[in-house]
């Protein structure tokens, strides 16, 4: 039986890393037509040198599908600290899409939720028969690390990736994938703007998850903890079980995916078509 190696792609990380990778000095590239490409253009080069590095058999990419989600309906203030994306980014969502569709990838994503859920959802089911490589620069996506699903975060420049698995993740961490959610409940966090428990920052919240495990255990044993701790939990233990829910990943989304349509096979003119129609004149090459 063949061994699948399916890699799920964090579409919109990549997509938003090549966009400011490629734009700092306000050098847009664009088409004869005017539109903008720069960050589709960075994606493939971070997308097809992953591609050369984990040799996957089957590749999907997931999508965000807009802001609202159930995490924003259960707190106003989700990622509401992050500013409109710029307006040549705009355009390049649907673009991009249609790039992948070139390839013959599925593009996955489902209204009220995040792409990491579809993401957690998905390695889950595949991971009972194949192995899963989720690529992303997201460090949220670190809880989902288990038998067969490994995380390649993307570090600064191209081509260089952490891979964290279920063999050397505690190595690296010190923590289990799953405690990343407690953990999250009682730091917050300060990139999707919920503040777990005010006063306690990652040194301290790494301290209690290491020797509690769970914020369930923690609150079990609060007679044993410093006064200080005991009662920045008190006065924010509704903020603190909300912050571990907005953290968690779902993992059972009503999304689903055959493999059969995702092995990584395309027609070579289909690509280059699109390429050229974007005048992305040296991308060919990476093939």
């Amino acid at each position: 039986m063949e061994n699948k190696q399916v890699l799920l792609v964090d579409g919109m990380a990549l997509l938003f890393r090549g966009f400011f990778a490629t734009a700092f000095r306000g050098n847009f590239m664009k088409t004869s037509s005017g539109m903008p490409t720069n960050g589709i253009y960075q994606f493939l080069r971070y997308f097809l040198d992953a591609v050369d590095k984990f040799q996957p058999t089957h590749v999907i990419c997931c999508w965000d599908m807009g802001s609202k989600t159930f995490r924003t309906d259960l707190y106003e203030g989700y990622k509401q600290n992050r500013a409109e994306p710029p307006e040549e980014l705009v355009p390049q969502f649907d673009l991009i899409k249609e790039v992948i569709d070139a390839f013959d990838i599925p593009n996955i994503g489902i209204n009220n939720f995040e792409a990491d859920d579809c993401i957690g959802t998905l390695a889950s089911m595949y991971a009972a028969e194949n192995e899963v490589t989720i690529l992303t620069g997201d460090q949220d996506i670190l809880q989902l690390v288990q038998e067969n699903v490994s995380v390649a975060i993307m570090r600064k420049g191209q081509g260089n990736y952490e891979v964290f698995n279920s063999e050397n993740f505690y190595e690296k961490m010190s923590i289990y994938p799953k405690q990343v959610i407690d953990l999250k409940g009682l730091m917050g966090d300060a990139s999707d703007n919920y503040p777990g428990v005010k006063g306690i920052g990652e040194k301290t919240a790494l301290k209690l998850i290491r020797e509690y495990e769970t914020i369930d255990s923690l609150l079990e044993n609060m007679d044993e903890l410093p006064k200080g701790i005991r009662n920045k939990i008190n006065l924010n233990m509704d903020m603190m079980h909300l912050s571990r829910t907005l953290a968690e990943i779902k993992c059972d989304v009503p999304v689903s995916c055959e493999l059969t349509s995702a092995r990584w096979q395309f027609d070579k003119t289909k690509v280059e078509d699109k390429f050229n129609e974007l005048e992305f004149k040296n991308l060919s090459k990476l093939l």
